[in-house]
């Protein structure tokens, strides 16, 4: 399997140096050149573990067969099922549990992975990196967890400050280890991507500090998450599904996309967003206008420029440098219109429904009520998109633990959820963290300082 970028500017790459450039180096996303089918009795009654395994090997060439399996047990080992991504049915719809790793979000699912595939792809190659990444709550705890500690590698994770739930900000900002740099940014999870985004297109910068990404715009993500559709799927004993999915950043979905387009019979993606509407209104109007970044009670969807867009451009039109004209366009404008035979197009991969905080909490409050299960803000959104659409069997993913929002719990139900003990116990240790300005040149300068001090 070869990789290359949406623009068209960097082609022929292999896995492994697709993983380490991250975003491609004429500002592209990097994706492969081909997107291999599956068979799929092949792999229905495979373990979760087993089935990584054979959805990995389909992308990745350059890691031999048992190394691949023991980065695979590694990862997953950390989660507190063996299922890894148990599917529970719940009200007449599934919910698929993303919640049971580490830092009791989906990101685990791929971020595990990511870490000791660094730290093994570093290792083989006698080199080191420096992780530059953004997160709106979850992947930046999630990508911490995956890489403190580890050999050859520090991360420099970048958060919208005093914009994250109080939990996902201890879960960052707790962690002590010598190669972990948490930087609150005085703006939103928007501006923050801005900065990693501008960073990564200073190549000059970007080659001498040795950066790499763990943001879904690294094409790793967006693969160890595919995994899971196929893993629901087989254990919902539907024929055809739904799947319906929380996103902001428009990675997750896109992982489902992918499992679409190997052959994975999913009828439509459901796309739920909240108040950041950005992708609703792609999807219903063909508005793709940026907006003003609303605070909510499901802050890792408080995006309002998704970063993995541009991969499903790329696949919408077919063109390199269609894709490249489009992303020069929402530059300078800020804004995207589709209509006609595209708009068509889309609305046979997707549709898309909106969750205000009364429709999140009332569906928290009405899912408890019904069932006695808590579901956290963002699965909300999911569950309520599956309502709107009206469709039997739906599989909503979960993408949070519901202790990670206890104050949006309290508000729907009267009570807080129960803590986990890793949860309960953050709240004792003392927080790390650097305050900085919404400045490139402030963060770079931050890296460098204490790249060069280090």
């Amino acid at each position: 399997m070869r990789y290359k970028s949406t623009r068209g500017g960097v082609g022929d790459l292999s896995f492994i140096d697709a993983f380490l450039m991250g975003l491609a180096t004429d500002g592209g996303l990097i994706v492969p050149c081909h997107i291999p089918s599956v068979d799929l009795d092949a792999l229905k009654d495979l373990s979760y573990k087993e089935l990584a395994f054979e959805i990995f090997k389909l992308f990745v060439d350059d890691i031999p067969d048992g190394d691949l399996k023991g980065l695979i047990e590694k990862s997953y080992s950390t989660f507190d099922t063996d299922q890894i991504t148990p599917l529970v049915r719940r009200d007449g719809v599934f919910v698929l549990e993303l919640f049971h790793g580490p830092t009791f979000a989906f990101k685990d699912v791929a971020l595990q992975f990511l870490g000791n595939l660094f730290e093994y792809v570093l290792k083989k190659r006698h080199t080191y990196v420096n992780v530059l990444g953004a997160t709106s709550g979850d992947t930046g705890s999630a990508a911490i967890y995956g890489l403190k500690g580890k050999e050859n590698v520090n991360i420099f994770i970048l958060h919208p400050h005093n914009k994250v739930s109080p939990v996902q900000e201890l879960q960052m900002t707790t962690v002590e280890d010598g190669n972990v740099f948490n930087l609150a940014v005085e703006g939103t999870f928007d501006d923050c991507q801005a900065i990693v985004k501008t960073i990564f297109n200073d190549l000059e910068f970007k080659e001498r500090y040795h950066l790499a990404a763990v943001n879904s715009i690294n094409w790793a993500r967006i693969l160890a998450q595919i995994v899971y559709y196929f893993y629901a799927y087989f254990r919902s004993g539907l024929d055809e599904v739904y799947f319906s999915v929380p996103t902001g950043n428009f990675g997750d979905i896109f992982a489902g996309y992918m499992a679409k387009r190997m052959g994975l019979p999913i009828k439509r993606l459901i796309l739920a967003t909240n108040s950041n509407d950005i992708l609703y209104r792609f999807v219903n109007f063909g508005d793709y206008s940026t907006g003003e970044v609303v605070k909510t009670l499901s802050p890792s969807m408080d995006i309002q420029v998704a970063s993995n867009f541009e991969r499903y451009l790329y696949y919408l039109f077919g063109s390199e440098e269609r894709v490249k004209q489009l992303m020069d366009e929402f530059s300078r404008k800020k804004k995207l219109s589709f209509d006609g035979d595209i708009l068509k197009k889309v609305r046979e991969d997707f549709e898309s429904y909106k969750a205000d905080e009364e429709n999140t909490l009332n569906t928290i409050k009405s899912f408890y009520e019904k069932t006695g299960y808590i579901i956290d803000p963002h699965t909300a959104a999911g569950v309520f998109a599956a309502e709107q659409s009206g469709h039997e069997d739906v599989i909503c993913l979960s993408t949070a633990h519901p202790a990670k929002f206890p104050e949006a719990i309290k508000m729907a139900i009267g009570i807080y959820p129960p803590q986990p003990e890793a949860i309960a116990n953050l709240k004792n240790k003392k927080k790390r963290m650097w305050v900085v300005d919404n400045s490139v040149e402030e963060v770079k300068n931050f890296i460098e300082k204490n790249l060069e001090k280090g």
